[in-house]
């Protein structure tokens, strides 16, 4: 059925022609962030980060979902091209639906590349300013192409929002005087 699906996407196309606007998720987001920036551990955090996941996961219709879940299937599975094409679909037919370019940036970063996964990031970024998971993935895309200091500037960025992010190991290097960085 999945390789069906996905053979099919080229000709579903023109049919799925009216994405609805992506759910405006900012009230719920906004508490899920204060609830993880008062949790007293990483396993207290641990359903907050869960509830935003299905937050951003909500797609705008079936169609859209259905694209977004075979291209998380398939990313899954390590079928990196497989989960291109869903992604690739589901961002051409709901442009605002931040998932979508989040989704299509870690197929990217998983394949490594980093300068193709940045820009669907920065979008994700642009349409949920608050998407936890794609500003820390944008950090960890700008380490890997060797941009450290502003990879860890999005980090903080991300454990800002939530301080029990994994990636937050990441941070080795703190600002200093005069926006030097310095060893923690």
């Amino acid at each position: 059925m999945r390789i069906l699906t996905l053979c099919l996407l080229p000709l579903a196309a023109p049919a799925l022609a009216d994405c609805p606007a992506a759910p405006d998720i900012s009230a719920p987001m906004d508490a899920l962030v204060a609830e993880a920036q008062a949790a007293p551990n990483e396993m207290a955090v641990r359903p907050v980060s869960a509830a935003m996941w299905a937050l951003w996961t909500k797609a705008p219709d079936a169609e859209a979902q259905a694209l977004l879940d075979e291209g998380m299937d398939r990313r899954a599975s390590f079928d990196l091209v497989g989960a291109l094409i869903a992604f690739d679909a589901l961002v051409e037919y709901c442009p605002d639906y931040a998932e979508g370019y989040n989704q299509r940036a870690f197929a990217n970063f998983l394949r490594g590349e980093f300068a193709t996964a940045l820009p669907d990031l920065d979008r994700a970024i642009a349409l949920s300013p608050r998407h936890v998971a794609a500003i820390a993935g944008k950090g960890l895309t700008l380490i890997s192409m060797g941009r450290i200091g502003e990879g860890q500037d999005a980090i903080r960025e991300a454990v800002a929002l939530n301080p029990w992010l994994s990636e937050r190991h990441f941070l080795t290097m703190e600002p200093g005087p005069g926006g030097d960085e310095i060893e923690l």
